[in-house]
């Protein structure tokens, strides 16, 4: 055979037949994606307790974000109907500042849903881009960038939350900051973990095979695969963000005033325990536990559906 003869077979033109191999692949790959994700949403909402963890965040967002359009208070100062208890113009009574409670719990909301739903995109964004290059590259790279993880764990949480809110003047912004600071390195472990597992598998060895650089991998192959650990660790984030806000709010290093939050609420409150005032102390309170819990039922129910060994057949 002559050079001529075999050039067009040795080109690299994919023929006619692989440009239908190629097509098929991607529809049944396309058919395996829509089955995988129907499965998915089918367990998810056979499991009640994700049913009522969203039932609560869809109306937790209601009252939050569209309740103040209906419902209209007056959150400044007043030096009148100081701490009157529940009752008509006052369903959850009002505060130590004569504010309308129901409405502040409305306000407050948004700014705890705000920097939950911030910090979890944040920290997820920044931690899943971490461990995929660490636990893709491996050796002296992901030593260096694991240490750095674990530099960071050494120090407790609440200490560093408490040095970084006194040195700066806290504002929903840098909140927004200090808490990604401290949430992206649990998702930066998880996905590294998953990484190392996902780099040695035959579709990522065959890329490498075809040229395809580490950006590509990665950000095609790796970060997707692993996609199960990612959504579950993030509702997990925004749970955990509203609970830490509320800690450091109650201890008076959160939103200055006169912005509100759940935290503050419960911190200002807790000065009538003694009083008998129980609606400055448990509306806040029960928003935080509910909302908490909430996103831990979606966390818990994204997990059961993602797990493959846990999938009904």
């Amino acid at each position: 055979m002559t050079k001529a003869q075999e050039s067009p077979i040795n080109d690299g033109t994919p023929t006619l037949a692989d440009q239908v191999i190629a097509s098929d692949t991607d529809a049944g790959e396309a058919q395996v994606s829509g089955s995988a994700l129907r499965m998915i949403l089918r367990t998810f909402l056979e499991n009640k307790l994700a049913i009522i963890g969203l039932t609560l965040v869809v109306a937790m967002a209601i009252f939050c974000f569209i309740g103040p359009l209906l419902y209209h208070t007056n959150q400044v100062n007043t030096s009148y109907n100081i701490n009157l208890p529940p009752g008509p113009g006052h369903p959850l009574g009002t505060d130590e500042n004569g504010r309308d409670v129901l409405g502040r719990l409305m306000v407050g909301g948004q700014s705890s849903l705000e920097i939950g739903l911030a910090v979890a995109i944040i920290a997820t964004v920044f931690g899943v881009l971490w461990g995929a290059i660490s636990g893709f590259f491996g050796g002296v790279v992901d030593t260096i960038m694991m240490r750095i993880v674990d530099t960071f764990l050494s120090i407790p949480s609440l200490f560093l939350l408490i040095f970084l809110a006194a040195v700066f003047k806290p504002n929903l912004p840098l909140l927004i900051i200090i808490l990604s600071f401290i949430s992206w390195l649990s998702p930066s472990r998880l996905v590294r973990g998953e990484s190392l597992s996902l780099r040695t598998r035959e579709y990522v060895k065959a890329v490498r095979i075809m040229g395809g650089g580490a950006r590509r991998i990665i950000l095609r192959h790796i970060i997707p695969n692993t996609v199960g650990t990612i959504v579950v660790n993030a509702t997990f984030q925004i749970a955990d963000a509203i609970a830490i806000l509320a800690t450091l709010s109650y201890l008076g290093l959160g939103l200055p005033p006169p912005a509100a939050s759940w935290g503050e609420m419960l911190s200002n409150g807790v000065n009538y325990i003694y009083d008998g005032y129980w609606w400055l102390i448990f509306p806040a309170g029960l928003a935080i536990v509910v909302t908490v819990i909430a996103f831990n039922f979606i966390g818990d129910a994204l997990r059961d559906s993602l797990e493959v060994r846990l999938q009904k057949r």
